[in-house]
């Protein structure tokens, strides 16, 4: 059966799994971690790197090095989110041809989507690698309050990545998937998620018939980790600013250093109570005096410089609970996701909202990514009766008169779903009328997003209310809206799919779909030749370590230096293709090898 894996894409780290033999398992890369670094970099050499080969070289290649692309992922380029990450970010942010932000990395500028494809190849590869074949189908996980457009865009970003992605899932109902997954139980949970960049909670119901069931979901795309680093950054900067009067965001190497230093101490202030920052050398005075950075941050410091970011998720873990019309003692389990829920400070806010300890039985970066593939196999195998019941994050509706915005699917609804309102018309004779679709929470328009509009002509001429036009939204299970809009007394009407965009257009992602082919093809052929290189090399050092003692022997005979520079020859050779990049003309050269080795071995075990 074909395997389709599953990937969370996330903020800081990346993970992928996949379902052998019924059991879903996370894959390692090739260094043997279960988690790779979000990060892409461009070498000086033009070379792309991907995880924690980028990570890496960071601080000395800061402005050519991205993170975090997945809060950028979606979004306009003027959005509040954008600003922010402009001003914090050691890489350059532009604004792309349809107002979407887009990175500039050694010259070229790459869309968000491109970026977020860099890393899903990556995972596709080291699947692959272990699976030892071909992966094409995948399902690919997403922040829940994630919206129209964000979803697209990293649909967008699987397509060049060279994968169908077959289902856009919620990472809380993932990891509900991997947490309920074989267990038979009936149960409603609270999966709490904070991760790199977001914050998710969705209260669900499990139950022992295979049903899984979203009853409310809510969340900030831009909650999380990086919230927390940044307030680390802030506090280290402004007192090194009061002490020395230089702001060290300005240097993007200080400003990377800063990065991995406050990630850092956050990390270690989940197992001490303290830890120092220590960064020699930051930056050179105006009198080219080199500056040191030393800092004792405590774990109280940091709980107090995150204090709003911590009770900013409870307020919607409580907004969350009203809206699925429960009390916290109908809370049966709390399930902490993503790296985030380590911190001490943190699982205590959750343990006192909810009353109860959270449970510690499923690995928060792991979990995800689990439920990733769960869900994949269940929709490739039949044998999987597997019910996932999502609901919408955001409300749908239309813009009606005065600029107000008429919901008519309300946040929270289960998908599939279809609802109709009847509206009427505003003016006297009036023949057409335009349907703006929009998603969002606020009661003014243009406050929400526009998803897509269309126009219902040739209504009937009447005095204004005269005309009743019903509107009906429909959502699939895959989460495409469809609005109709028709008029009662004619049956006149007309419809729209919203298709949302990411922000690129056919032509972009064809192009950028085959740059990421080409790029996989070199990949591999690179892989391939490193490995036969590496074959070469093993035999060639067997062989050089063989030459004395089989010169020993057979110096005396005209056969014996012939056989003896015959041997010299083909290692030369295989030297020579070594580093010419010709993988097949290498495979053949080890044959000789391997054949030379053989004999030299023969000839050694004579004299023994």
């Amino acid at each position: 059966m074909e395997k389709v894996i599953g990937i969370d894409l996330g903020t800081f780290n990346s993970c992928v799994a996949v379902v052998e033999g019924g059991t879903p398992i996370v894959i390692a890369n090739r260094g043997g971690y279960k988690t790779t670094p979000s990060m892409v970099a461009i070498t000086e050499a033009g070379k792309r790197l991907v995880g924690h080969i980028a990570k890496r070289q960071a601080v000395t290649n800061a402005e050519n090095t991205v993170y975090a692309a997945k809060r950028l992922i979606g979004r306009k380029f003027d959005s509040a989110q954008v600003q922010n990450a402009i001003g914090n970010a050691p890489y350059r942010i532009v604004e792309g041809p349809h107002n979407d932000p887009r990175i500039q990395l050694r010259g070229k500028v790459y869309s968000v989507p491109e970026i977020s494809a860099m890393i899903l190849q990556e995972m596709k590869m080291i699947a692959e690698d272990y699976l030892g074949q071909e992966v094409m189908k995948a399902v690919v996980t997403v922040p829940a309050y994630f919206n129209d457009g964000q979803r697209q865009a990293t649909k967008d970003a699987g397509a060049i990545a060279g994968l169908d992605v077959i289902r856009i899932i919620n990472e809380p109902t993932a990891a509900s998937l991997a947490y309920g997954f074989g267990k038979n139980i009936d149960r409603t949970i609270a999966v709490y998620d904070l991760g790199g960049g977001t914050f998710d909670i969705s209260i669900m119901e499990i139950s022992s018939a295979g049903v899984f069931k979203v009853i409310s979901t809510a969340g900030d795309t831009f909650l999380g980790g990086e919230d927390f680093d940044q307030r680390i950054i802030d506090w280290l900067v402004q007192d090194f600013q009061r002490e020395n009067d230089i702001d060290l965001r300005q240097d993007r190497m200080a400003l990377q250093r800063l990065k991995d230093a406050a990630e850092k101490a956050k990390c270690e202030l989940s197992s001490v109570v303290e830890t120092e920052v220590n960064l020699p050398f930051i930056i050179s005075s105006a009198r080219n005096e080199a500056l040191h950075l030393q800092k004792l941050l405590t774990r109280g410091q940091l709980e107090e410089l995150t204090a709003d970011l911590v009770e900013r998720t409870v307020q919607i873990c409580e907004m969350t609970l009203d809206e699925a019309g429960l009390d916290k003692e109908d809370i049966e389990d709390v399930v902490l996701v993503g790296g985030m829920t380590r911190m001490p400070r943190v699982q205590q806010a959750v343990a006192s909202f909810f009353e109860r300890e959270p449970c510690k039985g499923v690995h928060p970066d792991e979990v995800v990514a689990l439920g990733a593939a769960i869900q994949g196999a269940a929709l490739v195998d039949d044998e999987h009766d597997m019910v996932l019941l999502d609901v919408t994050p955001h409300t749908l509706g239309i813009m009606v008169v005065g600029g107000y915005f008429e919901e008519l699917i309300p946040q929270n609804s289960t998908v599939p779903i279809s609802r109709s309102k009847i509206f009427t018309t505003v003016r006297e004779n009036q023949t057409a009328v335009k349907i703006l679709v929009m998603q969002g929470e606020s009661r003014r328009a243009d406050e929400n997003e526009l998803l897509g509009e269309f126009i219902l002509t040739g209504l009937r001429r009447a005095a204004a209310g005269q005309v009743e036009i019903e509107v009906t939204f429909e959502i699939n299970a895959d989460g495409i809206v469809s609005v109709h809009a028709k008029d009662l007394e004619t049956g006149k009407e007309q419809s729209i799919t919203v298709t949302s965009t990411s922000g690129l257009t056919d032509q972009e992602l064809d192009d950028m779909m085959t740059d990421a082919r080409d790029y996989a093809v070199t990949m591999r052929a690179d892989e391939e030749h490193e490995k036969a290189k590496q074959e070469a090399q093993t035999l060639i050092a067997e062989i050089e370590k063989l030459f004395p003692k089989v010169e020993e022997v057979v110096a005396g005979s005209d056969f014996g230096r012939d056989a003896i520079e015959k041997a010299r020859a083909v290692v030369e050779r295989a030297q020579q293709l070594m580093e010419s990049g010709q993988t097949d003309a290498l495979r053949e050269q080890i044959d000789a090898l391997a054949r030379t080795q053989r004999m030299f071995k023969g000839v050694v075990g004579k004299i023994a």
